[in-house]
């Protein structure tokens, strides 16, 4: 195996709340300064050695952080915000200092930390193009060479020679974006960029870090975009608390950080409060997997439930529960009632008592992603009794499923199975299907 082109060994940063630099001295102060540094260094040491690890003073945005990352590798970096995440990249970019460990990087640095850094308002794209590639660490003979590629990339030739503070906020990341991918450095660190964009400029992008990979190239990728992590990086580091939790195989460390990270059943006080209404108060909302188990992570492939259960307090007529399951951009995918299987009858009197009512969804159903669901109680034809809006949150991973093209995402927000039959229609010298 080769030398490492990353070593990170016992990387900390911390951050003291409340301490910050003077913005502007006199002359004077920074004289008595040259003279009362020491006595005040002293003091900011004896101060740090009286801070304990839970100081609400101190905040450890990294702690004790190693790792090796070979030459070639595409590493994903994961964890919920905060995690120390960001902190980790500036560090390796150079950008902040440790307070303690050690890097050591082997080859040209770059960063896609922040899209659009060094961008002049009042200057041209053209000469944004040259300006922010020089701050990016790229020379002019290369920027000339990279130049058509990198108007064609971002789709704004049109525009080249009106200035950037007349683009649209689309227009500057696309232009930003394309200066920056570009570069051809042996180390690429990029940090959330994906953020920003419509979805056809995203893919885009994934498709150009792809290319990046693919020659070779060690890159960096931190991002909330766990199918994106998946298609690009074999390997992944999951950061939890300024630490490493997990470091291996992406789709093992995609699927833990899911369950770890979205657990959030709601609690009785919250669901009491969205009642809005003292005939019924839902009591309980969960998911469960194919197994049964509580868990808010389900495969595409596999069936699950959603369990509701409710309080009623008096007799209430024709009585149902409905839900409503909305994708990560608001989209409305379908909605369920529990009238599908019991019907429609105002004679039918629900009594008061507690009850749970299952709602069975099939596998190959929804495609991956992040979903929320509402829920409601109603009487249909006088309106909801209660509403919980965001009730819980779902997630549809194909991690851990049974593969296999059945297991694939599918264009459109839902993803059924459909059975089809193929019979030949002349078997002289056919073969037939079946």
């Amino acid at each position: 195996m080769s030398a490492p082109i990353i070593q990170v060994n016992g990387l900390s940063k911390q951050y003291h709340i409340g301490l910050r630099e003077k913005a502007n001295r006199t002359f004077r102060e920074a004289v008595t300064d040259a003279f009362t540094a020491p006595v005040r260094n002293l003091r900011n040491l004896r101060r740090l050695t009286r801070f304990e690890d839970d100081s609400p003073d101190i905040i450890w945005a990294l702690r004790d952080v190693s790792f090796e990352i070979q030459p070639g590798e595409v590493v994903g970096i994961i964890g919920r915000n905060g995690a120390g995440k960001s902190t980790l990249l500036k560090i390796l970019s150079r950008i902040t200092e440790p307070t303690s460990g050690e890097i050591r990087l082997h080859g040209r640095v770059a960063s896609l930390l922040e899209v659009g850094t060094g961008f002049h308002p009042e200057l041209t794209g053209r000469e944004n193009i040259y300006l922010n590639g020089t701050i990016l660490g790229m020379r002019k003979t290369e920027i000339d060479r990279k130049f058509d590629e990198i108007v064609a990339f971002s789709e704004i030739e049109k525009f080249l020679d009106t200035p950037v503070k007349r683009y649209s906020s689309g227009m500057y990341v696309r232009l930003a974006f394309a200066v920056a991918a570009h570069l051809e450095p042996e180390i690429l660190l990029i940090d959330e960029v994906l953020a920003v964009g419509d979805a056809a400029f995203q893919k885009k992008c994934l498709g150009k870090m792809g290319d990046v990979a693919y020659q070779g190239r060690t890159v960096l990728f931190v991002s909330h975009n766990m199918p994106a992590v998946h298609e690009l990086c074999p390997r992944a580091i999951y950061l939890t608390d300024g630490s490493i939790a997990l470091d291996g195989m992406t789709s093992t460390i995609i699927e833990h950080y899911i369950k770890t990270s979205f657990q959030n059943t709601p609690d009785e006080l919250s669901l009491r409060k969205a009642a809005g209404s003292d005939k019924v108060t839902p009591l309980s909302i969960i998911i469960r997997n194919s197994k049964g188990e509580k868990s808010s992570v389900v495969n595409m492939d596999e069936d699950f439930m959603i369990e509701v259960t409710y309080q009623i307090h008096e007799a209430v007529n024709n009585y149902h529960t409905f839900l409503n399951v909305y994708s990560s951009d608001s989209t409305l995918v379908f909605g369920a009632a529990t009238w599908d299987t019991h019907g429609l009858n105002p004679d039918v009197v629900t009594q008061p008592g507690s009850y749970a009512c299952t709602f069975k969804l099939p596998g190959h159903l929804l495609n991956k992603g992040a979903y929320s669901i509402n829920i409601n109680g109603q009487s249909p034809g006088k309106g909801f009794i209660y509403q919980v809006e965001n009730a819980v949150t779902l997630t549809v991973s194909e991690f851990g499923g049974s593969g296999g093209a059945k297991s694939r995402n599918r264009p459109g927000i839902i993803r059924p199975l459909i059975k089809s039959d193929i019979v030949p229609l002349d078997t002289g010298g056919m073969n037939s299907q079946t």
